[in-house]
């Protein structure tokens, strides 16, 4: 099982490239740089690439809405050559409250969107002339819709590699069902290994179904909190406050996608009560009214037996890393925590 680790988008570059120094050396395989409404992610994956030397670097994720294809292609392939072919690329719709809330942009289609910005990345990635007709992007723009004077261009620079890995960050059946046929990774958020068959088995497996063999076996990125002890269980509570964020806040009723992922878990009366809460302001009681067992579920939290079996479950359910939260106080005690959780995982 790879470990892998989303960093803290709001902290400082110099301090969280000296604790990925320490994370390579603990055993972690890949770092996420999430991307919200803070620096960009592009800006601390440069930094780190420079400052690092093994350890793969990913972006946890692009939002497709906020930079062109064409754009979203050189910047993986910059990402790549400074990395000297470490970089992942993670994409991602967003959602409403951060592409129209901050960007300014519409959001929609996100399903034919992605298509297509992955079709154009790779068309880049292999030097081609970009010439591309889709429903949502054209390249050039044509004639009628510009000034008449664009040609095709292709990249200047050779990238390290014409096929950079894209993993998507998806949760909707036929957004997993495109990212099962087209992407070599795929990133649930709170996956549950006992539910996901249930809940994702079948668009997995209609998109491996047109998946061109090329792309190798889907990789999955799983997200868990991580604590490990025979004195941890209070860290349950930690987890709670976001399970409520997503499930009750992001979104407007009928349009938050986490909340439909609690409801096809099983949870519907749940799902429904913590958005309540949460809308009207009572985060502390949405956190409260998250099920126990779904906390638990979607987490790595108790003794190293405990955890181990989780790991266990995890794989049976077809996740290959495990991109972990510490739960620990400082930067010594989520290294401590990864050397430890690289043992159980090797």
């Amino acid at each position: 099982m790879r470990i892998g680790m989303g960093l803290n988008y709001s902290g400082g570059f110099a301090e969280t490239v000296e604790e990925v120094g320490d994370l390579e050396k603990a055993g972690l395989d890949i770092a996420f740089v999430p991307e919200a409404y803070s620096f960009d992610a592009v800006s601390q994956l440069g930094y780190l690439a420079a400052k690092t030397s093994t350890i793969e670097l990913a972006s946890g994720i692009f939002q497709i809405y906020t930079r062109t294809p064409s754009l979203t292609a050189m910047t993986a392939a910059g990402l790549d050559f400074v990395s000297n072919g470490r970089f992942v690329m993670g994409l991602g719709a967003s959602g409403p409250q951060v592409i129209e809330g901050f960007h300014g942009v519409k959001y929609d289609a996100p399903l034919g969107r992605t298509r297509e910005v992955v079709e154009i990345c790779r068309k880049v990635w292999r030097r081609e002339k970009v010439e591309y007709r889709g429903k949502y992007y054209q390249v050039p723009l044509p004639a009628e819709k510009g000034t008449g004077l664009g040609k095709p261009l292709k990249l200047i620079n050779h990238p390290v590699r014409e096929r950079i890995p894209i993993l998507i960050a998806s949760l909707g059946p036929k957004n997993v069902e495109l990212t099962a046929e087209i992407a070599e990774g795929w990133e649930p958020i709170f996956f549950h290994p006992e539910k996901a068959a249930s809940v994702w088995g079948e668009p997995i497996a209609k998109g491996k179904a047109k998946r061109d063999p090329s792309l190798g076996e889907l990789q999955v990125y799983a997200s868990p909190a991580l604590a490990i002890g025979d004195d941890v269980d209070h860290m349950l509570d930690w987890v709670r406050p976001s399970l409520a964020l997503y499930i009750g806040g992001m979104g407007a009723k009928g349009k938050n996608f986490y909340n439909d992922l609690a409801v096809r878990y099983g949870y519907e009366e749940a799902a429904e009560k913590i958005q309540d809460l949460y809308l009207a302001g009572k985060k502390d009681e949405a956190a409260a009214a998250v099920p126990d067992d779904l906390v638990r579920a979607v987490s790595l939290i108790g003794p190293e037996s405990y955890v181990k079996e989780r790991v266990a479950a995890f794989a049976e359910a077809g996740v290959t890393t495990l991109n972990v939260t510490p739960l620990a106080a400082d930067r010594n005690g989520r290294v401590q925590l990864i050397e430890k959780f690289r043992k159980i995982c090797d």
